[in-house]
């Protein structure tokens, strides 16, 4: 299966609403870059009318010049070599790929390999919904990671003492990637399926579910969460801007969730809710 690259130059505070904007065209993985970012999906899903009419709309704010070049599928570790770097979150947990200097300073250390799966960490979701995990006694919890990318929430849970991590993604990249970085970790997950949620039919109930994904999505599953939730279980939710909070809180009020905190970076939310009765 061969990718389409899409190397994108716009204005730097455009830079993070195009990406959210192509994560609703499954464009699945991005690399910012000095002039702006680079996005990746795979050639059978990319609808070039739809990237045009998507960029056209956004040319009425900003300037948008664009390329794209279809790529195979090679191993993307030296690719990313090149872009990635380790991150730090509260000063307490290290996000490091396989190719950084480890830092057993730090309470805990997550090692990754990042290839073309989201969650490595940078975006302002997956930082956010790490360091909110931290305030979160997960000691002898049972959790699910919906849409898991690269596994590094599932990950977290497991250092933070869980009883057992689980894991769902709709790509194959996704899957295999968090195979990889479970490994890596030493986190043995019950399970990593693929397959959207609700039609997965998990019958297990969980302490705290995990997800990270886009705003329509969210909006559409809530309801499948709360149902996999034990009651006072906890549901960490991200993957969408601040002007969407007021219509993911009217859904997850309707569902017996609870606004425990919520976060924002950059416009983005990070949000714990918990299960009333």
């Amino acid at each position: 299966m061969d990718f389409i690259e899409i190397n994108v130059h716009c204005d730097p505070p455009f830079r993070d609403i195009l990406m959210a904007e192509m994560g609703y065209l499954e464009f699945d993985s991005f690399v910012e870059t000095e002039v702006g970012f680079e996005a990746y999906i795979s050639e059978e899903k990319f609808s070039h009318p739809a990237l045009q009419t998507l960029f056209n709309d956004y040319r009425k704010q900003t300037r948008i010049w664009y390329e794209l070049k279809k790529i195979p599928k090679v191993n993307w570790n030296e690719e990313w070599e090149k872009n990635y770097d380790p991150i730090l979150v509260d000063e307490k947990i290290y996000v490091r790929a396989t190719f950084h200097e480890a830092k057993p300073e730090y309470p805990y250390e997550i090692v990754i390999v990042p290839k073309m799966s989201f969650g490595t960490g940078h975006h302002e979701t997956t930082h956010q919904l790490l360091a909110l995990q931290s305030e979160v006694d997960h000691k002898d919890k049972k959790v699910l990671d919906v849409g898991s990318g690269t596994g590094i929430l599932a990950i977290m849970a497991s250092k933070l003492g869980a009883a057992s991590v689980a894991a769902t993604d709709i790509d194959d990249w996704c899957i295999e990637n968090s195979l990889e970085n479970f490994e890596l970790n030493a986190v043995t997950p019950d399970f990593v399926k693929k397959g959207v949620i609700r039609d997965l039919d998990i019958k297990d109930e969980y302490d705290i579910v995990l997800a990270n994904i886009n705003t329509n999505v969210l909006l559409e599953e809530i309801p499948t969460y709360e149902t996999l939730l034990v009651a006072g279980g906890y549901l960490f939710l991200s993957g969408f801007y601040e002007k969407d909070l007021d219509q993911i809180l009217a859904v997850t009020a309707g569902h017996n969730l609870k606004e425990v905190k919520h976060t924002t970076r950059k416009n983005w939310v990070g949000m714990v809710l918990q299960k009333v009765s």
